[in-house]
């Protein structure tokens, strides 16, 4: 018989001279060979680069369209740089109201004509701008329809207020506190009121005329609808974003920074409804902000005999006035004029 001698295994102080381990058996990660603990340590450094490469990315993905959402919110508008007075020898009045919404206040201009006057024009401001918008030019404008013996009332929506600063909603809040112009209108005495809108100030007179019948007549220039496909089309101006993500995350984080969300923006509604005021678009074909197939959609519902649209070839978005002043003010003119006599002889 053969004798089998087996070498005891210590339990404390280390492994006998003599000792092998079996094959199921693991050595201490300090008794691992070095290359294979250098090769352990890498594995777990690469995993640990790979997942903070990753949380730094979702992070920065997330921040970025946060910003961009914050941004949307917050336009940064240029301070006022001049009035009535100092650029054409316009008398004008300080006025402020609050809002239809009682949500925010108003500040604005009141230009009165040189003789009583029923008549009001209330200028609808774009986005990005303030009661200027000088790119226009409004100043311009408010001269031509000085001269007509309009009223013109100028103010700020809440985006572009110095005094009384609020988030841009889209139209939301700011048809509100559009239906209080008109309402500060009517109150000077004002029978025909036009809203003269620019751009999503001429989205949210569409929006406001939704809810009054003080509205009499609407030129509306370049006119913006602020809803997913148009802020999406707006996107895709600067950057390639991708649809999805991109634009749901934007719609999500928008109310973090507005409190309202784009689905409030009763925007299909304005695209279908027959106002049944005249309305007169004027929109230019290499418009870049808005598409010209929504201006034209709108215009083509529309069952006013004084109602028209006017698109510019190769016009571009709210410089429509800068490249044709005088085919543009003829136009505008020649709108007013109908309006006026389409009233006059309504109350007669």
């Amino acid at each position: 018989m053969n004798n089998i001698v087996l070498t005891p295994v210590p339990l404390e102080g280390g492994f006998s001279p003599d000792y092998r381990p079996g094959p199921f058996e693991q050595l201490p990660r300090s008794s691992l060979p070095p290359h294979t603990q250098t090769r352990s340590r890498r594995r777990h450094a690469a995993v640990a680069l790979i997942a903070s490469l990753s949380a730094f990315i979702l992070f920065s993905f997330l921040a970025f369209h946060g910003y961009i959402a914050w941004t949307l919110a917050h336009p940064y508008v240029a301070p006022l740089t001049s009035n009535p007075k100092l650029a054409k020898n316009l008398d004008y009045i300080d006025v402020s109201f609050p809002s239809a919404s009682g949500k925010s206040t108003v500040n604005g201009w009141y230009i009165p004509a040189q003789s009583d006057s029923g008549r009001t024009v209330v200028f609808s401001h774009g986005y990005g701008a303030n009661r200027e918008e000088t790119w226009v030019p409004m100043y311009d404008l408010a001269n031509l329809l000085h001269g007509l013996k309009y009223n013109v009332l100028m103010f700020d929506y809440g985006y572009a207020s110095a005094e009384n600063p609020m988030p841009a909603t889209g139209g939301v809040e700011e048809s509100q506190q559009l239906l209080a112009a008109v309402a500060y209108a009517k109150s000077q005495g004002a029978g025909e009121i036009v809203v003269w809108g620019f751009s999503m100030g001429a989205g949210t007179a569409l929006q406001a005329a939704l809810q009054t019948k003080d509205i009499s007549a609407m030129i509306l220039d370049s006119m913006f609808i602020a809803d997913a496909e148009t802020l999406y089309y707006n996107l895709t101006q600067y950057a390639p974003l991708p649809r999805n993500p991109s634009l749901p995350l934007i719609e999500w984080m928008l109310p973090l920074w507005t409190g309202f969300n784009l689905s409030a923006i009763p925007s299909q509604e304005v695209k279908t409804t027959e106002y049944d005021m005249p309305i007169y678009m004027i929109h230019g074909t290499k418009d870049a902000k808005a598409p010209v197939g929504i201006a034209e959609t709108i215009a083509a519902n529309q069952t006013n005999p004084l109602s028209s649209a006017w698109i510019v070839p190769k016009g571009k978005h709210e410089l429509l006035f800068q490249v044709y002043p005088k085919e543009y003010m003829r136009r505008a003119v020649v709108f007013l004029s109908q309006v006026n006599q389409t009233l006059d002889l309504s109350t007669t």
